[in-house]
Parts: C-alpha cells; sequence; structure tokens
C-alpha cells in the first residue's frame, strides 16, 4: 500500500474520526483489564494528536506521548509512535510490524485477546497491500477475543480496545484511497458481540489509575521491571520528553517514592477506578425514541450517560493541539485562557459526524437529534443533508432547535427524561419542540475581551467595556445572540438573574433551573445556587458546567442562568454531573 503524505493525514484523521464516531460503544462493552467504561474515551484523548497529523513524526509522537491515557490510550499511543517512525505510505506493512512491536514492547505482562492481537492480525496480513484482506484479518481477531480471556467470555462481548482498533482502521483504510465508503454496521459486522449479558459483574480491581511522566538519567532500571510488583496493567513508553508509565494500583504512594527516586517527575495523575457497575446500569433501555444532541449545550459526559443521550463533540484547539470539548478538564480551558493561550473552537467534520449519524441510526430504533441552533453551526444542515440520502424509513427526526449552551440543555433533558415514559416518537419530538419554545438562557460574561478576541465584538469595544467595569448580559436566540442588559457586577448579575427568573418563571414549585459555571463554581454554589433555591423552593436547581464552546467563546468568570417553567419529568432526575 502506498499513500501520497496528503493522503497519509487525510487516512490518519479518517481512522480517529471512524473510532470516535463508536466510542461510546467502547465504553459501554468495555470490561478488561479493569470494566471502567472508558476505553472509547481514552482512546480519544490519547489519539487526537492524529486528528491534526501535520507530517512531522517526531512531533506527533511527542504529542501522543503526552496525550496518552488509559490502558488502551497508552498501548494505542506506543502502537502509532512505531506505526509513523517508519512511513507508513511507502512500506504500510514494515509500519505495521514496528507499530506492533512497540506496542508489545511496551506492555509488561502483554495478553492475547486484547487490542495487541489486533495489531498482530494487522501486521500478518500487512504484506498482502489488499484492504478486504485487512479488514477481514482484524475481524476475525476482534471475534477472537470475546472467547480467549475470562472476562470477555462471561460478559459476551469482544474486546474493547481491539474493536476501537479495527474502527480506525477501517476509516484509516477509506481514507488511504480517498473513499467516505458507507461501512457496514458495526451492529451487523460483530452481531450479537456489543452487549454485556445481563448478570456481568466486574472483577475485584486496584482503586487508582495513574498516568505519569518522568524524566530519567541514563543508564537507570528498566522501568518495567521497577514497577512489575506494584500494579497491574503497567504500559512503559520512552520518549523524548521523558519515560510515559501506566498502572493500576492500591499503593500509589509507593508508587510515586520510586518514580522520585528514578528522576524528575514532570507530570502525575492519579484518577480512582470505578468499576463496580452491573451491566444493567450501563445503559438505561432504549425508550421510543433516543435523544442525540451537540456538546455545544451544556449537558455534560455523566448526565448523558445517566439519561442515555447521544452527545456530538465539538473540538477545542490549543495553540495546534486538538481535544474533544466533553473530554477536556474545564480547568485546562480556562488556565489556558488565563495565561494568554490562543484557543479556539472548531467543528468535527463532515464525515465525522455523518459516522455519527449512522452509528446512533445502527443502535437505536428511532433517533431525535436536537441540534444546536442554525445559526451558531451547519450542524442541522449537515443532519438533514444526510438524512435525506441514509434515512428511507424516516427513523433519524432532526430540529433546529435555534438554541445553544444551557437553553438547549434544559430542552434536552426533559426531553429526554419525557422519552422515558410511555409515549409514541410523535409524542417526543412534540415535547421537545415545546420544550425548546419555552426555555430560556441568560449569560453573564466577566469580560469582553475573550468575545473580541475571538472576532465576536470588536477589540476598541472589549478594551473600554473592561476598562468601564460594565459586564454585558445575553441571551441566545435563533437569530445569533442578543444582548439583553449591562450590569456593574456580580451583585446586579445575580439581582438581574432573580428579576428574570421572576418574571418569566412563573410557578415557583415546579421546572427545571440549570446554573452554568466556568472557573467561578466556589462562588455560585455559595451565592448564586440558595438565592435561587430560596426563591424556587419546589424547581429542580442543578449546578453544571457552561458548555466548553461556550466558554471557550466568553471566557473565564462567565457564568449563566437556564430555566424550563414545568418541566416535565424533573422530579425523576438522576444523579450526576461534571465531566
Amino acid at each position: 500500500m502506498k499513500l501520497q503524505s496528503s493522503k497519509l493525514t487525510f487516512a490518519l484523521c479518517a481512522g480517529y474520526e471512524r473510532l470516535a464516531a463508536w466510542s461510546d460503544l467502547l465504553d459501554q462493552i468495555n470490561v478488561f483489564p479493569i470494566a471502567d467504561d472508558d476505553t472509547g474515551r481514552n482512546l480519544r484523548i490519547s489519539l487526537a494528536p492524529l486528528r491534526l497529523f501535520e507530517g512531522d513524526r517526531s512531533r506527533t509522537a511527542d504529542r501522543l506521548l503526552a496525550a496518552a491515557t488509559g490502558n488502551s490510550g497508552n498501548i494505542a499511543a506506543g502502537f502509532f509512535s512505531g506505526f509513523l517512525s517508519v512511513e507508513p505510505e511507502t512500506d504500510f506493512a514494515e509500519a505495521a510490524r514496528t507499530g506492533r512491536k512497540r506496542a508489545w514492547e511496551a506492555v509488561t505482562r502483554p495478553r492475547a485477546g486484547t487490542m495487541l492481537s489486533a495489531f498482530d492480525a494487522l501486521a500478518e496480513a500487512a504484506p498482502s497491500n489488499e484492504s478486504g484482506a485487512l479488514l477481514g484479518a482484524l475481524q476475525k481477531a476482534v471475534r477472537s477475543t470475546a472467547e480467549t480471556l475470562p472476562a470477555m467470555r462471561r460478559a459476551g462481548v469482544v474486546d474493547s480496545g481491539a474493536l476501537g482498533v479495527y474502527l480506525f482502521f477501517e476509516g484509516f483504510l477509506a481514507g488511504a484511497v480517498g473513499s467516505e465508503a458507507h461501512f457496514p454496521p458495526l451492529t451487523e459486522t460483530f452481531a450479537g458481540l456489543l452487549r454485556i449479558a445481563d448478570g456481568f459483574y466486574a472483577d475485584p480491581s486496584p482503586r487508582y489509575c495513574v498516568d505519569t511522566v518522568v524524566m530519567t538519567e541514563g543508564g537507570g532500571p528498566d522501568p518495567k521491571a521497577v514497577f512489575a510488583d506494584l500494579g497491574e496493567s503497567v504500559v512503559v513508553l520512552p520518549g523524548r520528553a521523558g519515560v510515559k508509565i501506566h498502572l493500576h494500583t492500591d499503593r500509589r504512594r509507593e508508587v510515586r517514592r520510586r518514580l522520585e527516586s528514578m528522576g524528575r517527575v514532570l507530570r502525575w495523575s492519579d484518577e480512582a477506578i470505578i468499576a463496580d457497575l452491573p451491566a444493567s446500569r450501563r445503559r438505561p433501555p432504549d425508550g421510543p425514541v433516543h435523544v442525540m444532541t451537540d456538546a455545544a449545550g451544556s449537558v455534560s459526559r455523566s448526565v448523558a450517560r445517566d439519561l442515555s443521550i447521544t452527545l456530538l463533540d465539538s473540538y477545542l484547539v490549543f495553540d495546534d493541539a486538538t481535544a474533544p470539548e466533553t473530554l477536556v478538564d474545564p480547568e485546562t480551558l480556562y488556565s489556558a485562557m488565563r495565561s494568554g493561550r490562543r484557543v479556539t473552537t472548531a467543528q468535527a467534520s463532515v464525515f465525522e459526524r455523518r459516522q455519527c449519524y449512522q452509528s446512533v441510526l445502527c443502535r437505536h430504533r428511532r433517533v431525535l437529534y436536537l441540534c444546536v441552533g442554525s445559526v451558531y453551526t451547519g450542524n442541522f444542515q449537515t443532519a438533514s443533508d444526510w438524512k435525506r440520502s441514509h434515512d428511507p424509513e424516516d427513523r433519524f427526526t432532526v430540529v433546529d432547535t435555534g438554541a445553544a449552551s444551557g437553553r438547549l440543555a434544559v430542552a434536552t433533558l426533559a426531553t429526554a427524561r419525557h422519552a422515558e415514559g410511555k409515549c409514541t416518537p410523535g409524542e417526543v419530538s412534540d415535547f421537545a419542540r415545546q420544550a425548546i419554545e419555552r426555555s430560556r438562557e441568560y449569560l453573564f460574561l466577566d469580560r469582553l475581551k475573550y468575545l473580541a478576541a475571538g472576532g465576536r465584538l470588536s477589540k476598541t469595544s472589549g478594551f473600554f467595556g473592561d476598562l468601564l467595569g460594565k459586564k454585558p448580559i445575553i441571551t441566545p436566540t435563533a437569530e445569533g445572540a442578543v444582548k439583553a442588559g449591562i450590569v456593574g457586577g456580580a451583585k446586579e448579575q445575580l439581582a438581574f438573574a432573580l428579576d428574570r427568573l421572576g418574571s418569566e418563571f412563573g410557578d415557583p414549585s415546579t421546572g427545571l433551573i440549570l446554573i452554568e459555571h466556568t472557573d467561578n463554581r466556589a462562588w455560585l454554589e455559595a451565592t448564586v445556587q440558595p438565592a435561587v433555591a430560596a426563591r424556587f423552593a419546589g424547581a429542580e436547581i442543578r449546578l453544571v458546567p457552561l458548555s466548553l464552546t461556550a466558554g471557550a467563546h466568553m471566557g473565564p468568570g462567565t457564568w449563566g442562568v437556564a430555566f424550563l417553567p414545568d418541566a416535565a419529568g424533573s422530579a425523576t432526575a438522576r444523579p450526576g454531573e461534571g465531566r
């Protein structure tokens, strides 16, 4: 297989975006090495540098090392660092072999029946230089994982990491020839192997997932040997910027001490592992219609998971690095903006969006897509165009909500809850349109300079607005963001919010109110939320992150209030918020 450099760039992007469209399924069937629902998430974070590959292989390898997270993400980053080191556009077979070798060597206790088996199959079939043979070998390898390890046999599913490799190369091989193929539904290719068996419970697991980077002096001990007795799933990736180490452990303090004895710790993360959820709680039963929306609404990943909502991500671009917005820690965004780094937003490509539509329609009888308003993005038009060509049975309903951020969120949350009841798809759609019509949102900006920097306001206006200490209030509408007022400070912002809630909300004993934060959660929790709760004691009030798309445009210090009076189903809210 020979590719031009431009085709390699397109192929890597297509592979990443094909994987991204099915990443939530990878999370749902993730049972090995730990059933912690994060394989798709980790692969999207770890392989994001491939989406913007610009031909600099060493720099891309460094970015992969920096981005790699979780067991699957670190192993995949090792594979692609090796894969790109051999110029796959001229010798795909050698690139696959080098990547396979790098991935196997990175793992302290490598196991067949995981993504490593998919890399084996790819390397063995690569000399054929034929897409059909490569995909056939990968399909066989992925199916075999359902029977190789005990956890997968009990769960009745294929390995999620191996399936992620298959998805990536399905997109990659189509992109390599410049084809936007209509891929066979994954639910047919791996029929019966994509849903965890009822009654499956996860094996006991270590308590922490450690991801760290250490800069060592030459001639030191082998890190794999150093950490082999301190945990499980040890992955070690050497790089120019240090040695990346991942493991699952109950002994994180001892891990830290050993790292410090080896050299200088450049990065440290020790996330708690939650791996005790039974399969019955991983995904609620499918109702009359599945709700999908854009992540530009202020719906967090955890709330979306609890209510079985599919989110279509936009991307945040930090200088020349990119990441899906729902997988970025809000503090990462706002600290970057405060420090003066250039942060912009970008929509998912048309290819990725189409793959996402296919993914949800393959898995649900009917889908209701509540798009962010068409004045803000092209998502409504893209989805409508795709529907005309790919939805002959009219199972995909696309609604231009005219909304964004919190207003889109309150309508979506209320609709998803309504869809859990005994109603028809038409009734759910009607409910959604009524909820959109009745929802409202007010956003309180701290400084104008971020809107000015994004070209949404003249720099002169931004400067003098900040200089005079004025704080604008805007409300998103179907025609765009409209100025709703201007006040002098935080006390006046709160008074404005309470006044508008009082005049527009109606019955204070019902409804849904979202208070949206950026980097100011503590103040909102201590001041704004109690004031709102005192006036609207019977309403459901939730403190949620402002969508990072909106946050990237409006900046640190922004907050908002979005509300839907008499939101049906608010009493059945599930807990959970954050990212």
